[in-house]
């Protein structure tokens, strides 16, 4: 049942800090968002109002921290909730329109054609490739200095030359120099004009706009390189590097993308594919380093399972404690903190009326800690994740991959790659935490303020 408000219908002012006379929670949000929101919750409850922003150029979020208030508006409401604030717009703008930031007819079309390419079968396919990057890891770890390693830069590291691989195939090497490089430079482009409340044309010459217009261009290049290359091929190819299949992949209904629709998706997998699983990775191999006995537990289990062979993507289902862990990690850290929409209609939500027009929030980073649902929701517990505890809990208590119509496509490859990288790591080291407390802030992802460094022990 929609709970769109009918017109002329009133509802009591939504609660939230008044902030500074001139510029409201301008700077609080800027300093410390994730605090920010975990305190507002505490303090006026699960729907409250931001304001940010100088007068005249003031705007509103109205940031939705519970269960019910995240699936109303991922799922249940969604076609009222649009892709259309400053964020996506600059993703799009950098990365073009693609499964991330398209919308209505665009993104249905997209994501049929797409989905083929994220089968669970397609996906184990990449299980071999996973194994061999994370071992490649491993045998660096080798000689690591002082016998201890950074695990953010690590796990991007990984991370990154897994997603390039799977993308470029026997082209990766040669596409993996140009990510390194480029990817920072438009991240943090995209970062700074997303949370600027002024910011200058693109086509402006300042040096940020050269630098990512730069960046841009070198990365457009080698992806158009590779997918010239594709096409040219495509009728012959037997490769299933995910370019192949973004080149092949048809449908009677939607026709094939063309080389710009095909550019734009190697860019959002590229931009999703990376971060998101180094983040959840790093932090649940520091979060393993602080809790020795849920450590040997996960190794243990990779053991039993695996013996000495490289894991293969029938393991997943006998790896339960692993994936658990990884799921709490991914409650504790979750890569994509918030998720911002525009609402078209107003609508009410947790009792309250949200205007038409205005920007809505909902964060896995607050209802993932959110005390009616978690229990000591600061404490690490991977068995919060056993199928019973699963179910009894609602369904968008946890969300890291979002939800309803725009749930992440990509769910099964970065289960399995975590999973994967997770089992093989701990079966060859034990890991003792150097850096005990770990501060994280938020730019177009989670990231961390300081090095997260683990002591290795062979296991």
């Amino acid at each position: 049942m929609s709970t769109t408000v009918p017109p002329g219908k009133t509802s009591a002012v939504v609660p939230g800090p008044a902030g500074s006379p001139l510029l409201g929670s301008m700077l609080e949000l800027r300093r410390g968002a994730l605090d920010l929101f975990l305190d507002a919750r505490r303090d006026y409850g699960d729907l409250v109002r931001f304001t940010a922003g100088p007068p005249g150029l003031r705007k509103e979020i109205y940031a939705v921290f519970s269960a019910e208030g995240a699936q109303q508006v991922l799922a249940t409401e969604a076609t009222n909730f649009r892709k259309d604030s400053r964020f996506y717009q600059e993703v799009r703008e950098t990365a073009g329109n693609n499964l991330l930031t398209s919308q209505d007819a665009i993104y249905q079309r997209q994501r049929r054609l797409l989905q083929p390419l994220f089968t669970q079968r397609r996906v184990d396919s990449y299980a071999a490739e996973i194994a061999e990057e994370t071992q490649a890891l491993l045998t660096a770890w080798d000689n690591a200095p002082d016998d201890t390693v950074e695990l953010v830069e690590d796990m991007s590291r990984l991370t990154q030359r897994i997603t390039v691989r799977i993308l470029f195939g026997a082209d990766f090497e040669a596409a993996l120099d140009v990510v390194a490089r480029c990817f920072p430079v438009i991240g943090d482009y995209i970062q700074r004009r997303s949370y600027s409340f002024v910011s200058v044309p693109r086509t402006w010459p300042t040096p940020m706009n050269r630098r990512a217009a730069a960046a841009t261009e070198e990365l457009y290049a080698v992806c158009d390189r590779v997918i010239g290359k594709r096409r040219a091929e495509a009728d012959t190819s037997a490769a299933e590097d995910m370019i192949t299949l973004l080149v092949q992949a048809q449908n009677a209904e939607d026709g094939k993308l063309d080389a710009a629709e095909t550019r734009d998706q190697a860019l959002v997998f590229l931009l999703a594919g990376t971060e998101t699983t180094s983040t959840s990775l790093a932090m649940a191999l520091h979060l393993l380093a602080r809790h020795p006995e849920a450590q040997e537990r996960a190794r243990e289990e990779a053991r039993r399972v695996l013996g000495t062979r490289a894991p293969v993507s029938s393991d997943m289902d006998e790896l339960r404690y692993l994936s658990w862990v990884v799921k709490e990690s991914m409650r504790l850290y979750p890569a994509g903190a918030f998720v911002t929409r525009n609402a078209v209609a107003a609508t009410e939500i947790d009792g309250y009326t949200i205007p038409a027009g205005a920007e809505v929030l909902v964060s896995p980073w607050v209802t993932q800690r959110h005390p009616r649902y978690w229990d000591e929701p600061e404490r690490f517990d991977p068995e919060r994740f056993t199928p019973e505890r699963e179910k009894a809990r609602h369904r968008y208590a946890w969300f890291p991959f979002g939800g309803g119509p725009r749930a992440c496509i990509g769910k099964h490859l970065a289960m399995l790659e975590a999973v994967t990288a997770l089992a093989m790591i701990l079966r060859q080291y034990e890991l003792d935490a150097v850096d005990e407390h770990v501060p994280v802030t938020y730019g177009v992802t989670l990231r961390t303020e300081t090095p997260v460094r683990c002591r290795l022990r062979p296991a």
